[in-house]
């Protein structure tokens, strides 16, 4: 089998001197997060912010062709509360051009270790200024939950601010270390959103999960400074305190699959199929199941440029 290599995935020598060293890989296994160097520019973390405002403005390039029943999507009607939006890299082509820049899916490929990264979801959020908005706060949680139809453990999602982000602001935060954990307590309603649940069950489980593993509940606030971003595995616990700075924090929860990742029927104990949000905007592959390979939900981020070019998405194989 020939090799070809790919130029739109190729990086420059600087670029490469942004990845993640053998021993970031090794914290990131560790620890389940990791805080990257400078992977943008002043001027492209401007151009993001600007491309938020021209969103929440009304612009869009493109809408969903059908409103998934689990959508976030906030509006001016919903007033001042913590805005998310989702399908941000789908609707608008400002920030998915700075959002699909290949070196943010080459560090993730040397995290997870893997060859290829795709874009799984993209959540515009706005924290406002509010110290006392009960939905500035994010409690306790891991994505893998809501990804439950997906095959892989080595799914990661990028956090992207704006600007200089720290613990004033109600920056993320990381309990180190849990992505390791074997857990305990799980049942159908950790399927659903942090959202839709109560914060106090979450604080228990965290607690009882840490309890279960003999580990102590260690928490990391990213301090994220302006053209960086932390990553996180799957299934390492996070949330995020209120926003007390007086400024908006601005950012973007990236969510990205692995190469292997595919669609799995998942089954509450009810005996209804879960479904994610994508499932009823993805094309079909032959045997019916949603495809989390479809390009134009879930576009191709980075791939190793010396990769196979066999023309094949993995789960087609």
């Amino acid at each position: 089998m020939s090799l070809s290599v790919t130029p739109q995935f190729a990086l420059t020598d600087d670029e490469r001197a942004l990845l993640p060293s053998d021993a970031d890989v090794e914290s990131y296994a560790e620890h389940g997060w990791y805080l990257s160097k400078r992977l943008f520019t002043d001027d492209e973390v401007d151009e993001l912010l600007a491309a938020s405002e021209r969103y929440y403005a009304g612009e869009r390039d493109r809408g969903l062709p059908v409103r998934p029943p689990k959508l976030a999507y906030w509006d001016p009607s919903k007033g001042e509360v913590q805005r998310h939006n989702d399908y941000v890299h789908y609707e608008h082509d400002g920030l998915a051009r700075l959002l699909r820049k290949p070196l943010i899916g080459a560090v993730a490929a040397a995290l997870a270790r893997t060859d290829e990264i795709r874009v799984f979801q993209s959540t515009l959020i706005y924290k406002p200024p509010i110290a006392a908005e009960p939905t500035n706060v994010v409690p306790w949680h891991f994505d893998k939950h809501y990804w439950s139809t997906c095959t892989s453990d080595r799914m990661l999602t990028a956090f992207i601010p704006f600007h200089d982000c720290g613990e004033e602001m109600g920056t993320i935060t990381m309990v180190d270390g849990s992505h390791r954990w074997r857990e305990i307590g799980r049942d159908d309603s950790m399927t659903r959103h942090f959202a839709e649940r109560e914060a106090r069950d979450l604080d228990r489980l965290l607690a009882d999960n840490a309890a279960y593993n003999g580990a102590e509940v260690v928490k990391v606030p990213m301090i994220i400074p302006k053209g960086h971003m932390s990553f996180h595995h799957c299934r390492t616990y996070h949330g995020s305190p209120s926003n007390r700075s007086g400024l908006p924090r601005r950012t973007i929860s990236f969510h990205l699959q692995d190469g292997q990742n595919a669609y799995r029927k998942f089954v509450l104990s009810t005996g209804e199929v879960l479904a994610y949000n994508h499932d009823v905007l993805v094309r079909l592959l032959a045997d019916g199941r949603p495809d989390y390979s479809d390009p134009e939900f879930c576009p191709v981020l980075w791939r190793n440029p010396r990769r196979p070019a066999d023309g094949h998405h993995p789960q087609e194989v």
